[in-house]
């Protein structure tokens, strides 16, 4: 490895990027929602007519501005119209509610929220806990009973004035406060300065092999890193279009590939399995050679070989892996691809190395513990947001440990093996247990409860929870899951209940969730796909496909 020159050169900020796109290419769609497309000038006016909205509402450089949005035109305008005031967006995932709401509004201490008007329920269900919170500003009129936040709409937010606001804003300052899951405490926020960001998407949109005629197609939502930094972000850093839709659903999905005529596909997580499983329409015939790159994790070999040979995509491939405090970490270009189950080599601006239980660096094909460092400046995350002491922990001697298992080939190449920390994922979500265990233990019938993975035969594991009941106690499991339904994201609630008479732990305490995740499903395990109960997301409005 060559050295890198430590240089703050040549480092952008988002306005950068979108002031760069309005001047060459200012009539060029950047977004298109379903067929309703904006141009590079229209989102520079409207997110400039936001911000000066918000800066009546109190908003100025470093305050931060919460939202719960679905993937709409309102996610992007928001964010960049708070960005360009020099403020923090902090994007949520809109699943959440109750405690899982409650603790990351609360912890931002941000005074604003803009969100969809069909989650504003679950805000004033802990309106009461948010004592920082101001204002609510939401797409169309919200009815509110009695409330004491100030209640706006997002059109009459904007102000006249689209020149852009005279605010100072430099590579970094920080542009996003992105939430991660817990597990020893409470989710955390990575800080992510507008290098990061801008780092992120352009690297993105290299290891896509994306140019600016080309349409990026995806489902995924805008408030993970994936969707948000590298495909918005890497599309808006090489002036290309992005076409986004609402939220995945295998129906109609070759109709909407044809109508936006996407040369691009980004999904993740059980959509890439679903699509195939599917039977052939006309719509996918029609499609056939259309698509040049799809893309996402995970991609087995196999997978991979599905979508190139029936949908004739050419290139297809998992070429990243990363984390909320830093993407990507590995990649690689989707038209070199590594061995199968590997995912690129070391990104470029960041040295990756695999260390052992004693902070010794472990010999190639060795799994250890994944540390990485920046090779340049403001290329990863400052730091969890007000919490200096978590910080601290997660970078041991200026390495950030990941908390995940991986390893380096001879050619260094990399495979990610395991998640090191007690994270669960579901539905292409990170769920924090140590959360999950607080939200049940607010049950009066609960005496201890962990939450831990089990195997399935699925690309993700399933959610189990074992508990163990107070004494005296008659409640089922069945009826346990449906009292859960209305305090836990909808991803979050557990598929598997097991009752027992005690949990093993350590001498320290903790429980030994490696026997429960290797116990699995036992003939005394509650299946809730058995049951009747039946997991009601709120889901945006799609667009129906119209020919």
């Amino acid at each position: 490895m060559g050295r890198v020159i430590w240089s703050h050169q040549g480092q952008k900020t988002l306005m950068d990027f979108l002031s760069e796109a309005v001047e060459i290419s200012p009539d060029k769609v950047f977004l298109d929602f379903t067929g309703d497309k904006f141009t590079y000038a229209s989102v520079e006016k409207n997110c400039n007519q936001l911000a000066h909205g918000l800066r009546e509402l109190g908003i100025n450089k470093g305050d931060r501005v919460i939202g719960i949005l679905d993937n709409t035109i309102n996610f992007v305008l928001t964010w960049f119209a708070v960005n360009k005031l020099g403020a923090i967006f902090v994007p949520m995932n809109t699943q959440l509610k109750g405690e899982f709401l409650r603790h990351q509004i609360h912890d931002t201490a941000g005074s604003v929220i803009i969100a969809e008007n069909h989650y504003c329920d679950n805000i004033f269900a802990i309106e009461h806990a948010l004592s920082d919170i101001h204002s609510l500003v939401t797409p169309k009129r919200q009815e509110a009973g009695s409330t004491r936040f100030r209640l706006h709409t997002i059109d009459a937010l904007k102000h006249e004035n689209s020149s852009p606001p005279d605010v100072e804003v430099t590579p970094r300052d920080i542009s996003l406060i992105i939430y991660t899951s817990g597990t020893t405490g409470p989710s955390k926020g990575c800080v992510l300065p507008h290098n990061s960001v801008c780092n992120g998407g352009k690297t993105n949109a290299w290891m896509a092999l994306q140019e600016p005629d080309d349409i990026l197609w995806t489902p995924c939502p805008l408030f993970h890193i994936a969707a948000g930094v590298g495909s918005l972000i890497g599309t808006l850093s090489i002036r290309g279009t992005m076409s986004v839709y609402p939220r995945f659903t295998p129906n109609g999905f070759w109709e909407e590939i044809e109508r936006s005529k996407a040369t691009h596909i980004q999904m993740l997580s059980i959509m890439l399995t679903i699509i195939p499983q599917m039977p052939e329409t006309e719509a996918e015939k029609r499609c056939h050679g259309q698509v040049k790159v799809l893309f996402g994790t995970p991609l087995p070999e196999a997978l991979i070989e599905t979508w190139r040979s029936r949908y004739e995509i050419k290139l297809v491939s998992s070429p990243a892996y990363g984390c909320s405090e830093c993407f990507p970490i590995t990649c690689i270009p989707v038209d070199q691809p590594g061995p199968d189950g590997s995912s690129g080599k070391c990104a470029p601006g960041m040295d990756v190395r695999i260390f052992d239980d004693n902070g010794d660096e472990c010999p190639v094909g060795v799994a250890g513990e994944i540390w990485l460092r920046p090779l340049r400046p403001d290329v990863m995350f400052k730091g969890y947001w007000s919490r200096a002491e978590a910080t601290l922990e997660a970078l041991d001697e200026m390495w950030f440990r990941t908390g995940d298992i991986g390893k380096f080939d001879e050619n260094g190449y990399f495979y990610f093996i395991d998640r090191k920390k007690d994270c669960l994922r579901y539905g292409g979500e990170n769920i924090s247990s140590f959360e999950l265990e607080n939200a049940f233990m607010g049950h009066e019938d609960i005496a201890e409860i962990v939450v831990h993975a089990v195997k399935s035969e699925a690309a993700e594991d399933e959610i189990k929870a074992t508990i163990v009941l107070k004494d005296g106690a008659s409640i089922t499991e069945e009826e346990i899951c449906r009292w859960c339904l209305d305090r836990v994201p909808a991803f979050a609630v557990p598929r598997y209940i097991e009752f027992r008479e005690f949990i093993e732990r350590t001498g320290s305490g903790r429980a030994q969730k490696f026997k429960l995740r290797e116990q699995g499903v036992t003939p005394n395990t509650w299946d809730r796909k058995r049951s009747d109960i039946q997991i009601k997301r709120i889901r945006p409005n799609v667009k129906p496909i119209t020919n």
